[in-house]
């Protein structure tokens, strides 16, 4: 569910690199799911959770900021996109998750997973070619 493929390179290794930590920490949330007995995982979750929020804000900044530089007409769009993503974590921890802990790693887990494989290959790919010829890789 959170495997690395060559499909979705950009061939900008540190986009690479951030897009396959977004996808390790997408992993551990479902470990927790695949593994999750009668086992407590709130704080995990919990932690899981804050650490996507806070590395996709770093992730989205950079992409943004390097968009900016070189004068990326798909800004704004990227822009919206991002904000998508990072509104809807936002919601997530908003939830009481104590009880249901399973469905909400789940819903979650598969939120991501859609979102991050589907924006880096609808979105993301589309500046591909792009920076390439800016020179970035």
């Amino acid at each position: 569910m959170f495997q690395w493929k060559d499909v979705l390179s950009c061939n900008i290794a540190e986009i690479d690199n951030q897009h396959k930590k977004l996808l390790e920490i997408g992993s551990r949330l479902y470990d927790i799911i695949r593994n999750q007995k009668d086992f407590d995982y709130y704080d995990d979750i919990l932690y899981i959770l804050q650490e996507l929020q806070d590395y996709t804000v770093y992730h989205f900044d950079y992409e943004e900021k390097l968009m900016q530089q070189y004068g990326y007409e798909g800004l704004e769009e990227q822009k919206k996109q991002h904000q998508h993503f990072v509104d809807k974590l936002k919601e997530a921890a908003k939830k009481d998750i104590d009880e249901e802990q399973f469905s909400f790693s789940l819903d979650l887990a598969t939120f991501i997973a859609d979102w991050i494989e589907h924006h880096i290959l609808r979105s993301d790919k589309k500046y591909k070619d792009f920076f390439n010829e800016k020179g970035v890789f």
